[in-house]
């Protein structure tokens, strides 16, 4: 068996007609939609991370702007850079760029942005409506893993699902919206017990814990989808979290590093974009 593969490029790019549409929609009612990502330092992995969001946004006619703050910039400064952007009628999503610098308080950031703009969808105000079924903004990366598995026409309702990882950003959003698409859910982590044993009963595995192919063949349900948010660069080549040669000829589905679900959270953060700036004109 030779897993199908989910591949996140294509299904973006067939997104972003419906979405180009959107903004076209949107400008007919005098609002042009506009994204400011704010970031601190020169890490160049985030840098990357910001090109890649400003060339979607070109693509689609979304107004982008970059606010690149010094590697020394205060607290002070970066939340008054915040403020500024909140009071911006004209400014719809803002997006802070993690990491910042080891001197700042990413939380404090976080939570400095108007829920109605954190296109992220970090804001405890938009997690604790993630957890509690209303409606909000809800985080890139789990947001586009439900859209691929959607898109390929995989069972959710009554699914077993894993998830191995248990960040705020990936790990416990994405268990929850399994579980509001009826999967039934368990979220692993470093002190989990018998993970293979565990992850053996998921008909949808999804990695995120940042290992280079930590999910081996012997750890995946024939036929499983197998989702790989991991991006670890190895020997120069960047990698998933999962053995994607050894899992390919086990699983039912996979998700391909680059190209899986990269592209997948970059098109949903353009979703909240829009959709931000659809309820600010309302």
């Amino acid at each position: 068996m030779s897993a199908i593969i989910l591949n996140g490029k294509e299904l973006a790019a067939q997104m972003e007609t419906a979405q180009a549409q959107r903004v076209r929609d949107l400008q007919a009612r005098g609002v042009s939609p506009k994204l400011v990502v704010v970031m601190a330092g020169d890490n160049p992995a985030s840098a990357i991370y910001v090109r890649n969001k400003a060339r979607a946004c070109e693509r689609l006619g979304i107004l982008s702007d970059t606010i690149h703050l010094p590697q020394t910039v205060s607290q002070q400064e970066l939340l008054r850079v915040i403020d500024g952007l909140n009071a911006d009628p004209t400014v719809h999503g803002i997006l802070i760029q993690l990491p910042l610098p080891e001197h700042l308080d990413e939380d404090a950031a976080l939570l400095r942005v108007n829920p109605a703009k954190d296109v992220d969808g970090f804001h405890l105000y938009n997690a604790g409506s993630l957890l509690r079924g209303e409606d909000g903004i809800r985080p890139c990366t789990p947001q586009g893993i439900v859209r691929l598995l959607k898109s390929a026409g995989i069972a959710l309702d009554g699914a077993r699902a894993v998830v191995i990882g248990r960040s705020n950003i990936v790990g416990k959003p994405a268990a929850l919206m399994l579980t509001q698409e009826n999967c039934t859910v368990t979220l692993c982590h470093s002190h989990t017990r018998d993970l293979t044993q565990i992850t053996r009963q998921a008909d949808i595995l999804v990695a995120a814990v940042g290992k280079p192919r930590f999910v081996t063949a012997d750890m995946v349900k024939p036929g499983a989808a197998v989702i790989d948010v991991g991006i670890n660069r190895v020997d120069g080549k960047v990698v998933g979290d999962v053995d994607f040669d050894a899992v390919s000829a086990v699983a039912g589905f996979i998700t391909p590093v680059p190209g899986g679900v990269g592209p997948m959270t970059v098109s949903m953060l353009m979703e909240n974009t829009l959709e931000a700036a659809w309820k600010a004109s309302r």
